[in-house]
């Protein structure tokens, strides 16, 4: 039997400042995305930024519904919605925050499994990789210059 470790590349900022302006800005929307999420239910609200390769910034936030799991992660709202409306824009960064209503959430928080599979399906279609930075509602920024970071032994169309 032979063993092997999967490490993660990623960067750590201690701070919104410390990122890249351009970024900072992502960031910025994704806070301010986060407050409009729909979130009756779990009191956790997500926010998300992508920033196409045009400039434009797509925004999602998690949208509940009382027949769980009808709702959708914020990740999920912004890709697609970029996917509709942006088809052939490349999706180069994605900026995510949480608050939680019930507690401070200081670190940084991650995409759930089937919005790191959605996202890498967008990543592999355009053929380029999706930075991603991701944080709580205060504390670090964890970045990872790819979906595939997230999800290393990821499913994907060649298997079909």
């Amino acid at each position: 039997m032979k063993k092997q470790k999967i490490e993660i590349p990623l960067e750590v900022f201690e701070a919104v400042s410390e990122l890249p302006i351009d970024i900072q800005e992502l960031m910025n929307k994704a806070q301010q995305a986060r407050e409009n999420a729909y979130a009756p239910y779990s009191r956790f609200r997500v926010g998300a930024a992508l920033q196409l390769s045009s400039g434009k910034i797509v925004l999602g936030n998690n949208q509940e519904n009382a027949a769980f799991p009808s709702g959708l992660c914020a990740e999920r709202v912004a890709v697609f919605n970029a996917g509709a409306n942006f088809p052939n824009e490349i999706i180069t960064a994605l900026a995510i925050t949480v608050r939680s209503e019930n507690k401070k959430i200081s670190e940084a928080i991650a995409p759930c499994g089937a919005c790191r599979q959605s996202l890498a399906e967008y990543e592999q279609k355009q053929k380029s990789p999706i930075e991603i930075y991701f944080m709580g509602e205060t504390g670090e920024i964890i970045k990872v210059a790819s979906v595939m970071d997230l999800l290393p032994l990821g499913f994907d169309a060649k298997y079909l």
